[in-house]
């Protein structure tokens, strides 16, 4: 069955979703902030929107967009470092009032396993919420929003760290030196892996749920990251020797393995 789906944020993570989306003969709308990048979504078929969201107000056309999808995927992370930070969450309210207007039932909403906190050891999807940087107060506080909206059925996908063909953390991790939480496991997912998620959650319409998005091979930083250098020959990080053994969170995708899914794309280049 043909679904028109939106998806807010043709990133890193929503560009290539849309693409998928398309392929599977779904009718797309993407949005993106960029004005040279409408002919390029425009070229893979999807309907291009230039929309930004601001704390104080939403630009473009975003009645448009929200009046041709039945099913949105909201992907846009918060941008609460470095200078032009803005509050999330605001924009979240504001997002959250115009999709009231419109015939939008169903969402996605793209959030982080960082909502867990500083929690140790074994962490699914059962796990309370005890978010202490600012990112991931603000992404609880937005989901919350749209998980007790009554009027729409909201699926959170709390992705770990993301990587793929041409992003991996080792890059920025190279040549830094006493790092610590070594033996911290890591709590990886490939872009492969995102795409393969919301596409299952989608077709099978697992509406009103909360997942958990990590790839079930949990190696420890030091280990993984190390290898990972050598195989990009790059100068691994360094880890400071008085790393706690077994310290950490694992997260663990139990909701979706429980519905007999599996993951597709090895964190192990």
């Amino acid at each position: 069955m043909i679904k028109k789906i939106g998806v807010l944020g043709c990133g890193w993570l929503g560009f290539p979703l849309a693409k998928k989306l398309v392929g599977e003969n779904h009718s797309v709308y993407g949005t993106t902030t960029s004005q040279e990048k409408l002919a390029l979504l425009k070229s893979e078929k999807i309907e291009p929107y230039k929309i930004s969201l601001n704390a104080d107000g939403i630009h473009g056309d975003i009645y448009g967009f929200l009046s041709n999808v039945d099913i949105l995927i909201v992907n846009v992370p918060p941008k609460l470092r470095g200078k032009n930070t803005e509050s999330f969450i605001e924009k979240m309210k504001l997002l959250h009032l115009e999709i009231k207007k419109s015939s939008v039932s169903k969402v996605i909403f793209v959030s982080s396993t960082s909502v867990y906190g500083n929690v140790y050891g074994e962490v699914t999807e059962e796990t309370i919420s005890l978010p202490f940087t600012e990112s991931g107060i603000q992404l609880y506080e937005s989901e919350q929003l749209f998980m007790k909206d009554s009027a729409l059925s909201t699926t959170i996908i709390r992705f770990g760290g993301l990587i793929g063909p041409d992003r991996n953390p080792v890059t920025m991790l190279s040549k830094r030196k006493n790092l610590s939480n070594g033996n911290d496991p890591v709590n990886l997912i490939h872009l492969f892996d995102c795409i393969h998620m919301i596409m299952t959650i989608i077709k099978n319409g697992y509406w009103g749920e909360l997942f958990n998005g990590v790839y079930p091979l949990h190696p420890i930083k030091k280990e993984y990251y190390t290898e990972e250098a050598r195989k990009r020959g790059i100068s691994p990080p360094h880890y400071a020797e008085n790393s706690k053994e077994g310290a950490g969170k694992l997260i663990i995708c139990k909701n979706f393995t429980d519905k007999s899914h599996h993951f597709l794309t090895s964190i192990i280049s």
